[in-house]
């Protein structure tokens, strides 16, 4: 029996399709071990976004071929995407395995094993731009037992100035409504109660390559198929909650949102990705709406739903940034009364236009306004959890600790605040209704 070990790094879709590969080696009679073991392959599941993430993606391959010189090292993902001909000439790297080319690792694998004294890179790699047809991979469960991050679609068509990411996964490409509720009841049949849809460009659910050319389809097409897999997902026993990954602000309409407040297993917490709070900066950015337009999306949201929690990214030293735009970024986020802000320092990632972009920011001042922004989000965070205290939440266990000599049941509420229960008894997966303050913590 072959043992094998894998690590992921990036998104949350890389970790689906990471689970999905092992689960794929174990249905195929591979031991899963550690990745600080040693094992006959070796699978990284790698990410390109910034610069930083392709060199700590190198940095895993070179490290798994040094502790067993042996073992097939497989480099696998976005990062293979966008850089296949200096991987290729890699020698810490046996095997190359590019998006929409995972499901075939088992024959990758078999076929490399056959023939590996021709000492020479496998690759599977397509033209991913070409790519129109979802690749079909699936899980059967995950590590965390209460909650299944659910990958739906793949893709993006935005085209944003700094992001490699349409190069490396190619135009929206969406699974099939069937695929998807058949995996989730599985899940629930497993006892999973809480599914997140995820994927590269989630608005985009629904739009096949052919039909993604255009803010017409983007607008109409796209949000009623997205409905659609909602209130179908929300009809599945055993699921309580559904939650939705990154969303695109412009997606958010009274219309949309109306119908979305009708699935009464929705938990109110959206990501609307902002980036800047600053128009010139977002235009730059190539972002398709202004901060007058993302603030009134967080308007129709807060009408529909009492007190959801919004939470958003910011990139901050973006080329050009100057002082005054800055001030008017941190100005829109301290407004919009976010109950999280992910800050990022912009890096330069070669491919896209940014990094040709004249005024690039001295890392000294991206450094100040990170620190800015961070402390900002912090004082936001801690409004938004008070607001709670004396009301009514819902908790659904995840884990038991210990925290100050006490064993805590703990997990998230609706609105993924992190929060506690103090009881010996084990309480995981299960949902528990108290009152902030009294008998339901947050940590």
């Amino acid at each position: 029996m072959r043992k094998a070990a894998l690590h992921n790094l990036g998104c949350k879709v890389n970790a689906y399709e990471t689970e999905a590969m092992q689960q794929l080696l174990e249905a195929h009679g591979y031991e899963i071990v550690p990745f600080e073991e040693k094992a006959d392959v070796y699978i990284i599941n790698t990410c390109t976004v910034t610069n930083i993430a392709d060199r700590k993606s190198r940095q895993m391959l070179h490290r798994a071929k040094k502790r067993n010189p042996d073992a097939a090292v497989v480099a696998a993902g976005c990062y293979v995407q966008a850089a296949h001909e200096s991987l290729k000439e890699d020698l810490a790297v046996d095997i190359l395995i590019g998006n929409n080319k995972k499901q075939d690792l088992i024959g990758i694998l078999d076929a490399f094993f056959e023939a590996r004294d021709e000492e020479k890179t496998v690759q599977a790699l397509t033209d991913i731009s070409r790519e129109a047809v979802y690749e079909p991979l699936r899980i059967s469960g995950t590590s965390e037992h209460t909650r299944a991050y659910i990958k739906v679609q793949d893709g993006c068509n935005q085209f944003c100035s700094y992001c490699i990411i349409p190069y490396a996964r190619g135009r929206v490409r969406s699974r099939a409504l069937s695929d998807i509720l058949s995996e989730i009841r599985d899940l629930s049949r497993a006892g999973y109660r809480e599914v997140v849809l995820t994927g590269i460009h989630l608005s985009s659910y629904g739009i096949d390559f052919a039909k993604a050319q255009g803010e017409k389809d983007y607008l109409t097409f796209g949000s009623g198929q997205l409905l659609t897999l909602l209130e179908s997902v929300a009809e599945i026993d055993g699921i309580e909650r559904i939650r939705l990954g990154s969303l695109e602000p412009r997606i958010i309409t009274e219309a949309f949102t109306e119908r979305l407040s009708r699935v009464d297993k929705l938990c109110p917490h959206f990501h609307l990705s902002l980036q800047s709070g600053c128009d010139s900066t977002l235009q730059r950015m190539n972002r398709h709406y202004t901060t007058e337009e993302y603030m009134e999306k967080c308007r129709i949201l807060r009408k529909y739903f009492l007190h959801p929690a919004l939470t958003t990214d910011i990139i901050v030293g973006f080329p050009g940034e100057t002082g005054e735009e800055f001030a008017k970024t941190e100005q829109f986020v301290d407004s919009v009364d976010f109950f999280e802000t992910h800050i990022f320092k912009y890096s330069a990632r070669k491919g896209t236009r940014a990094a040709e972009m004249k005024d690039q920011v001295r890392e000294e001042v991206k450094n100040e306004r990170s620190g800015r922004l961070i402390a900002l989000s912090s004082q936001k965070e801690q409004l938004y959890r008070e607001w709670f205290f004396g009301k009514e939440a819902e908790l659904l266990v995840e884990e038991a600790r210990m925290v100050d000599g006490q064993l805590w049941q703990i997990g998230h509420t609706r609105e993924y605040v992190k929060a506690g229960i103090r009881d010996t008894k084990d309480r995981n997966n299960e949902i528990i209704r108290g009152i902030v303050g009294e008998t339901i913590f947050f940590l």
